[in-house]
């Protein structure tokens, strides 16, 4: 899988942009690698040229791609309305990517008049499917004062009408808003308990999130062995950001402690997350 990277804006005005990965498709992959490839070199001629058959057949990474190349300007004149129609045909497919780039279209008011409600609407279906950007954004909109709180609680009612019903991402999503206080009052130990559920469907994000309360002490008691089981989790999960932070923890573990974390860390997932204490 690779990468293509235009940098990352820390405006807080406008919201922070984050960049799409572009990851092979299972159809056409030849060809979408080759515009991969050529986009990497900076051949954004080659890339236009394989990414936009692809496109135009409905591909919804193709879809994104182009969306961020007029969006930026790379071998195509800048064009924010292009950008729009290729992120919303992406976005409308499912694609997380372009559901952030198009919240953070709205939020910026590039190529749309600026609308806070259409942002958040989009960034809450990104963040639904773990897209941390999108779940950055909001926070820092919730803090900004441009969530309302109406909008907040809606969510909360949506999110524990699917979590009651066994949704994982919905569990995390609950979660989240208990942690960050949106929507409910801040309650970090009812976090826990749906990042706990989540976790043990195999939410890596959730299982990363869950490391962070026992490294903090945050709703659980505070607890080296049990952070460490979860973070490595979450990287076996395939969350690798959660790599730093389990090496950070190991850190100020002793050896016998480091041995207990691996060892439930393995009993954990050998056991499809049913024995994780």
């Amino acid at each position: 899988m690779g990468v293509l990277s235009d940098g990352m804006e820390m405006m807080r005005n406008t919201i922070f942009a984050v960049v799409l990965a572009l990851m092979p498709l299972a159809a056409s992959g030849q060809d979408f690698d080759a515009g991969l490839a050529a986009a990497q070199r900076g051949d954004y001629a080659v890339a236009l040229k394989e990414w936009r058959p692809l496109a135009e057949q409905g591909y919804a990474d193709a879809q994104s791609n182009l969306g961020l190349m007029y969006r930026n300007g790379h071998g195509v004149p800048q064009d924010f309305a292009e950008a729009l129609r290729w992120y919303r045909l992406a976005a409308e497919q499912g694609n997380d990517g372009a559901q952030f780039n198009l919240g953070l279209m709205y939020a910026n008011g590039q190529g749309v008049p600026q609308d806070d409600a259409e942002a958040v609407r989009w960034y809450r279906l990104a963040a639904e499917q773990g897209y941390a950007a999108a779940q950055s954004n909001l926070r820092l909109m919730h803090a900004d004062g441009r969530v309302s709180p109406q909008d907040d609680a809606e969510a909360v009612g949506l999110y524990r009408l699917a979590a009651e019903q066994g949704n994982a991402r919905a569990q995390f999503n609950l979660g989240l808003m208990y942690a960050n206080g949106q929507g409910v009052p801040q309650d970090f130990a009812e976090a826990g308990r749906w990042y706990r559920l989540a976790a043990e469907q195999g939410v890596a994000v959730a299982q990363s999130n869950l490391g962070g309360m026992y490294f903090y002490g945050q709703g659980v008691p505070q607890d080296y062995v049990t952070a460490h089981m979860w973070f490595n989790v979450a990287v076996a999960d395939g969350h690798s950001s959660a790599a730093d932070a389990r090496d950070a923890v190991a850190s100020l573990m002793s050896g016998a402690d480091l041995s207990e974390a691996q060892r439930r860390a393995q009993m954990c997932l050998k056991s499809g997350y049913s024995d994780c204490d």
